[in-house]
């Protein structure tokens, strides 16, 4: 019987790597081809998604990335310089444009507690280039806007409140004070691929990024880990900065579905942060930020028909000293379109 029982067992086994009930390491990834087509995404960052309005009350983006093709003269002179430092891979370049707002615990006073997060708001445009080399993807990014009254956050949020009833934020006269800022990102994810199962693939995404200028600097870490189909079309969905930020494209390599769930964890060392800090050259309402910030996500993505949808919860620990409430809660969604 002992003997009959180990006869098919073995007879199972080919039967059982075929149905891939075995787990099995997959190849390395490689290059992604030519892809013809551009993206465009939107991304909405909100705290409304866990019943809050605080802190990080809400993020909107819009961006732009093209096919890989050449790039526009400016662009071919920046990424000849950055040749050392992005590495090979397929070549693409971006532009978005976004708005934040920020807004301290208790938005009914019309004088704002001084030891509460000043209220701001932040209208910016980004630049950027991009190299997927299938094992990583590598992102440079030059960031300009406006923080202060210009950036319409006041405007924005008020009007929003009125057209869904709820109430008004009432001490945006206290805001920070109109400043032209800047900063630059450099940002790299790596692909490790782990086991595949089930038909199903599973990797882990470690990622760096290094930030500096007058909107922050900081150092970050962090890592996702997804499961699902499809997972080398991208790097995770696109997220508004500071995030741990995925690829605001994909690109199917194995056909027009896929799926994916995660979760990631990032830290990030903060040198200066000007919602936080306050302006840098006029006298505002700032508090002392955290040097140590760290951010826990949990999602899913799906990828269908060129149209690739995401949602992701945030839990992102005190930003500053004072802080009351612990962890702030808040959601992110975003759709992107390959035309």
């Amino acid at each position: 019987m002992r003997y009959r029982l180990a006869a098919i067992a073995m007879a199972l086994m080919p039967v059982m790597a075929e149905a891939q009930i075995v787990p099995t390491i997959p190849s390395a990834p490689t290059p992604p081809p030519p892809d013809l087509r551009a993206t465009l995404s939107l991304s909405i960052e909100n705290d409304v998604f866990t019943g809050t309005d605080r802190y990080y009350s809400n993020g909107l983006q819009l961006s732009w990335t093209s096919a890989s093709a050449d790039l526009p003269s400016p662009l071919a002179w920046l990424n000849r310089q950055l040749d050392p430092v992005m590495g090979p891979g397929q070549l693409r370049w971006g532009a978005a444009i976004g708005q934040s707002i920020y807004t301290p615990e208790d938005t009914e006073r019309r004088n704002p507690d001084p030891r509460d997060r000043p209220y701001a708001g932040f209208l910016y445009g980004t630049i950027s280039l991009a190299r997927d080399a299938g094992t990583s993807f590598t992102l440079f990014e030059l960031q300009a806007g406006l923080v202060g009254p210009s950036a319409l956050g006041e405007q924005v949020q008020n009007n929003f409140h009125d057209l869904i009833g709820d109430g008004r934020s009432r001490g945006w006269d206290y805001q920070l004070k109109d400043e032209f800022v800047f900063g630059a990102v450099m940002s790299r994810t790596w692909r490790v691929p782990l086991v595949r199962f089930l038909g199903m693939e599973t990797e882990l995404l470690p990622s760096a990024t290094l930030a500096a200028g007058t909107i922050t600097s900081l150092a970050g870490a962090g890592a996702v880990l997804r499961i699902g189909q499809g997972l080398e079309a991208d790097y995770g969905p696109a997220r508004i900065r500071p995030a741990l930020a995925g690829s605001s494209f994909f690109q199917p390599r194995s056909g027009d579905f896929g799926w994916y769930v995660f979760g990631g964890v990032e830290g990030r060392a903060i040198a200066n942060d000007i919602f936080l800090d306050g302006n840098t050259w006029r006298e505002s309402r700032r508090v002392d930020h955290r040097p140590f910030v760290g951010d826990l996500q949990v999602g899913a993505a799906i990828m269908w028909g060129g149209v690739r949808f995401a949602y992701t919860q945030v839990w992102r620990s005190e930003e500053f000293y004072g802080q009351r409430g612990g962890a702030q809660q808040f959601g992110s969604v975003s759709v992107t379109f390959r035309f």
